[in-house]
């Protein structure tokens, strides 16, 4: 690294013997450190670019790591990183082995709280604050950064609700684009649009109702303002909060102007932001497509259906349907028991809604699932995008609890296909009158398939089928897009092995079970999820149950939270790779 101001910081102690007449020459060195790295290492890029000067400005002012700062998601925290101690690391952001893309607490002392999902950061900060005053110590400065599509969640809710009645001396900063991943919706953003750099509205003052003194609204990206707004509130007690309005790509002229796409742009050019095209070829759909086309397509015939995401409406490919059918397909921000309660609502009337969310976000609203869905039995359509290992985002973000959570609850219907026909299929079969609410859970990514938009067809519930069938001891069962990896494996084994795929977790096809049990004497189950609780068990259960003898060896992620790596990689570790699963059957005694 040339010499600048930026190498020689490693850590706040460093940032904060600068004059602050140097620090906007420094803003300007963390941007494009960061945009140089992230062009070629790919991350979230836009969260990142507009909270540079915010950064700076708290390290500075406060004595991190003394002083606790929360980042709530943490999408904007590489700034926080690098001057953090991680400059030298940076450039291992997401890879396997390398540093985290979000804070960690077990990664350094700066990241207070480790984080991932949104909307936490108030009631940790308070946590924190209050743990602070019950030690006695006064002096201790607790902050919390969040977004404005974070703040509406209901969870932040909760803790400024809590907040406004202790005297917490505790900092919210409310960092203000009108974006999360994609615009920020309800009422909250309507009130925030009217407020702009210099002016705060006179009137249902949510925040001020809440008994938080409130601060700005201030331009997030001058830093002499930020310097001394920051000193100024050190001292005043109890809950306040400072709004300030950044921009989201800020120092990149394509990141501000298409901030959807450049939140986690891929690969780009670092001088002139263009993304780096990729090769024009034709290639099988993104599972999450096949979900927004299909369920578009069937929308239009049907008017009962009713499409609901949690904030991911590009994520999911909801976005198809929003553009055409406003009034039918809903982002109700990132509030996911809301919408699985609103879901079952629409249910009760008759309608047909798909909630459309990721697997490791439906976790938040597991009480949902249960009450107001499963134990009402009413048909909502769960379409889980993200199911199994994702990738570079890491344990906050994998996807691999959903069968095991689903699965213990009655009346549940849990599906997952091996591919974009058959998921398209159960799409179809969803709308035909279900008695039972269904998952349908489906990996992040490409398929396989490149003609996928055939006639849909009506898919058996709860039957399971034979894709290799052999005279031999041992049968591998699997669940969802693995299948794919045994079909690779087995094309390099000299084995005789049969091959049975199960669609449907949930109910099982006991008939075709009893059968695979009774020819074969091993058999081996293989899913994109955990093993504790997960397919695997189901099967061993079943065996236990019906006095059968047979060894079973179950494939899927182990008993502990995986990080950080390529799919491929993960997948490797986890012994669910096409190799893996080969060493696994070659090995066979």
């Amino acid at each position: 690294m040339k010499d600048t101001l930026l190498s020689h910081i490693n850590y706040p102690e460093d940032l904060r013997k600068l004059s602050t007449n140097q620090l906007p020459d420094l803003a300007k060195e963390l941007r494009n450190f960061v945009i140089n790295i992230v062009a070629s290492k790919e991350g979230h890029l836009g969260a990142s670019l507009g909270v540079i000067e915010l950064t700076i400005a708290l390290h500075y002012i406060f004595d991190t790591p003394n002083d606790l700062l929360v980042w709530d998601v943490g999408h904007q925290a590489y700034p926080h990183k690098i001057l953090t101690g991680r400059k030298s690391l940076f450039h291992t952001n997401r890879q396997l082995n390398g540093i985290s893309g979000f804070p960690k607490r077990s990664e350094s002392e700066y990241d207070t709280f480790g984080v991932g999902h949104s909307s936490t950061s108030i009631s940790a900060t308070l946590g924190m604050a209050i743990a602070s005053k019950l030690k006695g110590n006064s002096v201790k400065q607790h902050i919390a950064v969040i977004g404005d599509a974070s703040i509406a969640s209901g969870m932040a809710f909760e803790g400024l609700n809590h907040a406004g009645v202790t005297d917490a001396n505790m900092l919210i900063i409310l960092n203000d684009n009108s974006i999360g991943i994609d615009p920020s919706v309800g009422a909250l953003k309507e009130y925030l649009t009217k407020a702009r750099v210099g002016y705060k509205p006179k009137t249902d003052n949510i925040i001020e109702a809440l008994n938080f003194k409130y601060f700005g609204p201030i331009d997030g990206h001058d830093l002499p303002t930020l310097l001394k707004t920051l000193e100024k509130l050190k001292t005043i007690k109890g809950p306040k909060l400072l709004h300030i309005i950044t921009t989201k790509g800020k120092g990149l002229k394509q990141a501000e102007e298409n901030q959807v796409t450049y939140h986690a742009p891929g690969k780009f050019d670092a001088h002139t932001g263009e993304l780096i095209p990729k090769k024009d070829i034709q290639q099988p759909p993104k599972f999450q497509d096949v979900f927004g086309y299909t369920i578009l397509e069937l929308a239009r015939k049907n008017e009962k259906i009713i499409g609901i995401t949690p904030a991911m409406p590009t994520g999911s490919s909801l976005k198809y349907m929003m553009q055409e059918m406003p009034d039918r397909a809903f982002d109700v921000g990132i509030a996911e028991q809301h919408a699985i309660t609103l879901a079952a609502g629409m249910a009760t009337q008759g309608l047909i809604p798909f909630c459309t969310i990721y697997s490791t976000f439906l976790q938040r609203a597991y009480d949902q699932l249960i009450h107001d869905v499963a134990l009402q039995n009413l048909p909502v359509i769960f379409c889980i995008d993200r199911a199994g290992l994702v990738g570079a985002d890491g344990a906050t973000h994998h996807g691999v609890f959903d069968i095991a959570y689903l699965n213990c609850i009655p009346n549940m219907i849990i599906a997952a296909p091996a591919n974009e026909i058959e998921l398209r299929n159960l799409i179809y079969t969803s709308t035909l009158g279900l008695k039972n609410p269904i998952a349908i859970r489906y990996p992040r990514g490409r398929g396989k398939i490149i003609d996928w938009k055939v006639p849909m067809t009506e898919i058996s519930i709860g039957k399971g089928k034979c894709l290799r069938n052999e005279i031999s001891k041992i049968a591998i069962i699997s669940t969802g897009t693995i299948a794919n990896n045994i079909i690779d494996a087995l094309k390099h084994i000299d084995k005789t092995i049969s091959h049975y795929h199960f669609c449907f977790i949930k109910p099982l096809d006991s008939e075709l079970l009893k059968e695979i049990l009774q020819k074969h004497t091993t058999v081996i189950t293989a899913e994109d999820g955990v093993i504790k609780g997960g397919f695997g068990s189901t099967i061993i259960d079943f065996a236990n149950h019906h006095n059968f003898q047979n060894r079973v060896i179950t494939l899927g992620v182990p008993d502990h939270f995986i990080h950080q790596g390529t799919t491929e990689e993960l997948q490797e570790i986890c012994g669910i790779s096409v190799e893996k699963i080969r060493e696994t059957i070659i090995n066979l005694n």
